[in-house]
């Protein structure tokens, strides 16, 4: 079968890397697919769309017939940190990782016997997973019982690093988004950057924690599951301070908000109630998902998303 990228993630990757190395990835994933499937020796039921936005995912089956899903994603995307993140939550609030390269004998822990499984298939960018529901995630939810799922699935995540880790920390993530918000030549966003940027250069002068974050985390990142109901997904992993995860989770459905003639108060509650919930400081989780999103807007309105960029930026305002 063909393994054609959906419209979505070729949309994504074409705004995150404005040079070729996207389009190259692209043009080479059907055979980069195939090739994975091919040494794994699954049996591809379908590809997953929309999908995702960082990689290719296949709802496939394994030599032995039980479900997995396979995501395939490009070296910059870093998939092996992905994987690293994934393995060490070992399936606590995360997808289980199926294919766990023992660090003592080069074997694949979780390998099914005879399906070929080695370490060398893990340095391929493709993650063998546990299969989820794709089409059912905390968005499906009304919005009181989604926020309250997600607390309770994000907060499981928040765990000391491995030692020696290589994920890059919230201050250096964060500082290549200030660096290019401060190149910003639009006039009616300065008084939002500003204090956006004050907003990260206080909260990074005074953080204390370093736990190993999704750095993703939002509803459509959380999806159902057979053996605990709701498990995350494509975690772009980070660490730091718990508030700066909780950030992306708070401007969840922003257009329901923007829409509504109360969404400035609306806003503010949904800060208070998920610092309150997850005991985090009020006015550090106010500052992230501040900086968080006037960040994103002037990504959107640079790849000429105008419409989604005013929300974020009208969001950003109300805070």
């Amino acid at each position: 079968m063909g393994f054609e990228p959906p419209q979505r993630l070729a949309r994504t990757l074409g705004e995150l890397t404005r040079d070729t190395t996207a389009a190259a990835w692209l043009e080479r994933l059907p055979v980069l697919a195939a090739e994975a499937v091919a040494r794994r020796s699954l049996e591809v039921e379908r590809v997953i769309a929309p999908g995702g936005r960082s990689g290719l995912v296949l709802l496939v089956r394994r030599p032995d017939g039980s479900p997995a899903t396979l995501k395939i994603a490009p070296p910059f995307a870093a998939p092996g940190l992905e994987r690293a993140a994934l393995a060490h939550w070992q399936g606590w609030g995360a997808a289980r990782l199926l294919d766990v390269p023992n660090v003592e004998t080069g074997a694949v822990r979780g390998a099914v016997p005879g399906d070929g499984g080695s370490a060398a298939e893990t340095e391929d960018g493709a993650l063998l997973l546990e299969r989820l529901h794709p089409e059912m995630s905390l968005r499906s939810l009304p919005e009181a019982k989604a926020l309250l799922e997600a607390a309770g699935t994000v907060r499981r995540l928040w765990v000391e690093p491995p030692a020696g880790h290589g994920f890059e920390t919230v201050a250096g993530r964060t500082a290549a988004e200030a660096a290019q918000l401060r190149t910003s030549s639009d006039e009616s966003l300065a008084p939002l950057v500003t204090a956006a940027l004050a907003a990260r250069d206080e909260l990074c002068a005074t953080s204390h924690e370093e736990l190993l974050l999704h750095g993703a985390f939002r509803q459509g990142k959380v999806l159902a599951g057979d053996r605990t109901p709701w498990l995350a997904v494509g975690p772009e992993p980070v660490v730091g301070e718990r508030a700066y995860d909780l950030a992306r989770l708070v401007r969840d459905r922003v257009e329901d908000l923007v829409a509504a003639s109360s969404g400035a108060s609306s806003a503010r509650r949904r800060v208070h109630r998920l610092a309150d919930s997850l005991d985090l400081d009020r006015e550090r989780l106010r500052g992230w998902t501040l900086f968080r999103a006037v960040e994103s807007g002037s990504r959107a309105l640079t790849a000429g998303r105008r419409q989604s960029a005013e929300s974020l930026l009208e969001f950003a305002g109300w805070l």
